[in-house]
């Protein structure tokens, strides 16, 4: 709230009066009190504090095996899905030969295969040289397809000689 109030009168106050020989106006003083202020932004800021939706970050949780855990699996239950360092891909399904595939193709031949084999899993093998957003454009794929079993491991030497006799 504003409060006015005058000035008490003092002796220099009559001191100026009296060398002048005319009166000098007097000021009304101006208190204005900010607590009303104040609160209404505390309680704003309370307001929008309580009443914000954050949004979570989107990840995806990856569980990692034991260190030196071994799981044996039947290969016909694997589909192996090759990036090399050009973001080309390649698929190879159980124990067939290893086949070029295109990004377009990849989605509608995981879930034909999901279908088929309910067991299946999906082993992405990476070349090193590779780029990471063809790793993240991967796991992106597997989980459009709605596939939750599947590993992500660099590629190995004898793979890379593999790709090459296909290419």
């Amino acid at each position: 709230m504003a409060d006015v109030s005058g000035p008490e009168p003092s002796r220099a106050a009559g001191l100026a009066r009296s060398l002048l020989g005319r009166r000098k106006p007097k000021r009304p003083g101006i208190r204005i009190d900010m607590t009303p202020m104040v609160d209404v932004a505390f309680l704003l800021l309370i307001f929008f504090m309580v009443t914000t939706v954050f949004r979570r970050p989107l990840a995806m949780e990856v569980n990692l095996p034991a260190p030196g855990a071994k799981i044996e699996v039947p290969e016909s239950n694997v589909l192996t899905v090759f990036v090399d360092q050009d973001e080309d891909l390649y698929v190879k399904i159980g124990k067939s030969g290893i086949e070029p595939i295109t990004w377009a193709d990849l989605t509608p031949t995981l879930l034909a295969n999901a279908e088929a084999n309910p067991h299946l899993i999906v082993l992405v093998k990476i070349h090193r040289g590779a780029r990471y957003e063809p790793m993240v454009d991967m796991m992106d794929t597997l989980e459009d397809a709605k596939m939750e079993r599947f590993s992500l491991i660099p590629m190995a030497a004898a793979d890379e000689q593999a790709l090459e006799a296909v290419r």
